[in-house]
């Protein structure tokens, strides 16, 4: 199972009392949030509520300014370098891609500066295109690759170090229902195998789809937990009462 081993902690992700502010702005307001292991918790906000703040800090790109997260039991600031490789990230608007190589060069690629030498790359881009289905594809361009081909190939990127801990940044925005749904399946499928995973998104239906639990946020802090995987209408309810007193509380 992913995460046996010495990087082994009692959750997968672990917030607590995290704050971040940028100039005026309270990014984040004291967000507590854990993930345990083999579970896909879905955090759920409109535009603005903290979410890719949060995976920021989670990611070690940003610093917070109170408070502590760990990625598989390591501190994102004191020890950074071990939460980095704790964690595989994939987000929605990726760029990072060399769109004239193939899909698995683009792999290869990236695995090389995972420190793989060629033949275990190759071994490892091949086993990540099967897993995301993409073994038909692999020697296609990927400017050739539909929005959903790129999903999971940015997936299968997020996976090439076997990181314990999966965090998502609205990864389906770009998709189609069909694509989307297909997305999901895979994710699925990684918590099945141990790992915690991190699922942000503003889609009601998707939340309810994807996730056995769901955080609601509103102005930088946690207005809800929904567990027992709720439906539709509930997280729409959840979330307009709390973007309502989200306005009422000034940042």
């Amino acid at each position: 199972m992913v995460g046996d081993g010495q990087d082994r902690s009692p959750q997968g992700l672990r917030v607590v009392g995290l704050k971040k502010r940028f100039g005026k702005l309270a990014a984040l307001r004291g967000l507590d949030l854990e993930v345990p292991w083999g579970a896909i918790v879905a955090v759920l906000g409109s535009n603005g509520a903290g979410k890719s703040t949060l995976l920021r800090i989670l990611a070690t790109t940003v610093l917070p300014d109170a408070g502590h997260a760990e990625v598989a039991g390591h501190d994102v600031v004191t020890d950074s370098a071990a939460a980095r490789r704790s964690l595989g990230l994939v987000l929605g608007d990726e760029r990072s891609w060399y769109w004239r190589l193939t899909g698995r060069d683009n792999l290869e690629f990236y695995a090389a500066l995972h420190g793989l030498r060629r033949p275990a790359a190759r071994r490892r881009a091949d086993e990540l295109l099967a897993a995301v289905d993409l073994a038909h594809a692999g020697d296609r361009r990927f400017d050739r690759y539909s929005s959903g081909m790129r999903a999971r190939l940015a997936l299968a990127r997020a996976l090439l170090h076997e990181p314990p801990v999966l965090c998502l940044d609205e990864p389906t925005a770009t998709l189609d229902p069909v694509a989307a749904a297909s997305f999901r399946a895979l994710v699925r499928r990684q918590a099945d195998t141990g790992r915690a995973v991190l699922f942000t998104t503003h889609d009601l239906h998707e939340a309810a789809a994807v996730a056995s639990n769901v955080v609601v946020l509103a102005a930088g802090k946690v207005a809800a937990k929904v567990d027992d995987r709720p439906d539709a209408a509930q997280l729409e309810a959840i979330l307009i009462e709390a973007a309502g007193a989200a306005s009422l509380d000034p940042r």
